[in-house]
């Protein structure tokens, strides 16, 4: 899978599981996720722990991502039965003709973000020419837009590490980030970030996607509903109801997290709309529409990164999502 922070990270160590047991006999499935426990994967913690898995009849394994996981490597060597990624990942397998797709989009906006100081750069256009930090996978996923779209230049980009030391250090630093994370931390350390959300600025990629492959589609169609279905369930309790369960669950998994910092997280995507918004205002958590793949496709293939001939259709299926679930 595409890892949280960018395209592919190297290697394909497991970490360990989080399996939520229940009484009788529940079909196993494994979920790997694209970065170490957090808010982000608040649903799907959710729907273990309150036992919305299990009243599916399902026995789910979450298993923690991070830097060194190589998620689509897991999911091709079927070590994996689902997989957490971004639309990016689906266009890939589209253009490699590979058996994976996309069956789910969590959140409808990419929290994705370039950051900066307010007051210092205040604006998108300011950023031409600056030094902007950047990771391995932001390279391979959202810059070619970026570059496509307001003329940045790859001599632009330095290494970013997921450090904020040297945010915190020089107030002219510009460096990628997700709005559910970084800024928590820039303001507790005393700075003042500028959010610069992609999103918002025509980069329509879906985050936090559900990928599995096409023969556990063909094969177990039912397990692959329910599996949404309850996802999806897991989500909505986690933005309307206590998330106790799932932040339990998280800080156990990931003891960097806290409950101030989840919080913050769960706040920010239901104030900016990142999973409830967009179509899934009118379809339901999970939502996607081909008109939006085929938009991103066609914004990526400007940029140089996907042949305007591939068939986007391969990317995804519709056959799991767009139904409001539990909402009659």
């Amino acid at each position: 899978m595409i890892p949280r922070r960018g395209l592919l990270a190297a290697g394909a160590a497991l970490a360990a599981p989080t399996t939520i047991r229940a009484q009788g006999s529940r079909e196993r499935v494994s979920l790997q996720t694209n970065w170490r426990a957090q808010a982000e994967h608040g649903g799907f913690y959710q729907a273990a722990a309150t036992g919305l898995y299990a009243a599916a009849g399902l026995e789910v394994e979450i298993r923690m991502g991070g830097p060194q996981i190589n998620n689509a490597q897991l999911l091709m060597a079927g070590r994996t039965d689902f997989s957490l990624s971004n639309a990016l990942a689906g266009l890939q397998y589209a253009r490699d003709n590979t058996p994976f797709l996309t069956v789910a989009a969590i959140f409808q906006k990419d929290p994705v973000a370039l950051i900066s100081h307010a007051g210092v750069i205040d604006s998108i256009e300011q950023m031409r020419g600056r030094p902007i930090l950047i990771s391995t996978g932001g390279r391979l996923s959202f810059w070619p837009f970026l570059r496509a779209r307001f003329g940045f230049t790859d001599e632009q980009i330095r290494p970013y590490t997921f450090n904020l030391g040297p945010f915190l250090q020089d107030r002219n630093t510009i460096q990628q980030g997700f709005i559910t994370s970084e800024p928590f931390a820039m303001r507790a350390a005393g700075a003042t970030p500028r959010i610069h959300l992609l999103a918002d600025l025509g980069y329509d990629n879906y985050q936090t996607t559900i990928e599995t492959s096409r023969r556990m589609v063909e094969t177990r169609p039912d397990t692959v509903r329910r599996f949404v279905d309850a996802t999806i369930l897991g989500w909505r309790s986690y933005l309307h109801e206590d998330p106790s369960p799932a932040d339990g669950l998280i800080i156990r998994d990931n003891p960097e997290q806290t409950p101030e910092r989840l919080a913050y997280a769960r706040q920010v995507m239901k104030e900016r709309g990142l999973v409830e918004g967009g179509d899934a205002e009118r379809l339901g958590i999970g939502a996607m529409a081909a008109e939006r793949w085929a938009r991103l496709h066609a914004v990526m293939a400007e940029a140089g990164a996907y042949p305007r001939e591939m068939d986007v259709t391969r990317a995804y299926t519709l056959a799991f999502v767009n139904r409001r679930v539990g909402m009659g």
